[in-house]
């Protein structure tokens, strides 16, 4: 029973993800394990939020997922000034990027659609995401990042 029990929780709950890269540094580090929430955005019981830390399936080859923090949310404008995020005109506080992280990139301004999503790595000079590549669709969206369980001197929720 307690089998059935886990493999209900993994396939419709949580599921633990082993973070490869920099990119998400310093809140996620490179070989970090963590459980994203699978069951929240499936069934429409949260909205897919700016700040949240999602997992997907890269655009440019589905079969990859990706961790990232979403910037844009559809109808958001989208523009990157010399490494400065701006949201709908304003610069975005980004508590997570420490300024050693940072790069210069500029980036025109975007429009999100309806069902897309813009998301950048918090180590912008190590990250390749949507600045690169584009935008995520919404159904490639599958997990939100929400505990990290290894090591254990980094165990606890995520911001």
């Amino acid at each position: 029973m307690s089998v059935v029990i886990a493999v209900v929780i993994i396939l419709f709950l949580y599921q633990p993800v082993k973070v490869e890269g920099t990119s998400m540094m310093p809140s996620l580090i490179d070989q970090e394990r963590i459980f994203i929430n699978k069951f929240v955005y499936r069934f429409g019981l949260a909205d897919i939020g700016r700040g949240d830390t999602v997992v997907f399936w890269f655009p440019g080859d589905p079969t990859k997922s990706y961790i990232k923090r979403v910037i844009g949310v559809p109808g958001d404008t989208v523009e990157v000034r010399d490494g400065i995020v701006m949201v709908n005109g304003r610069a975005l506080t980004e508590p997570y990027v420490p300024a050693e992280y940072r790069d210069h990139v500029s980036m025109a301004r975007t429009i999100i659609p309806s069902e897309q999503y813009f998301v950048l790595g918090d180590h912008r000079s190590s990250s390749n995401d949507s600045r690169a590549w584009g935008l995520v669709p919404r159904r490639y969206i599958y997990g939100k990042a929400v505990f990290v369980y290894w090591p254990l001197d980094r165990l606890g929720m995520l911001r």
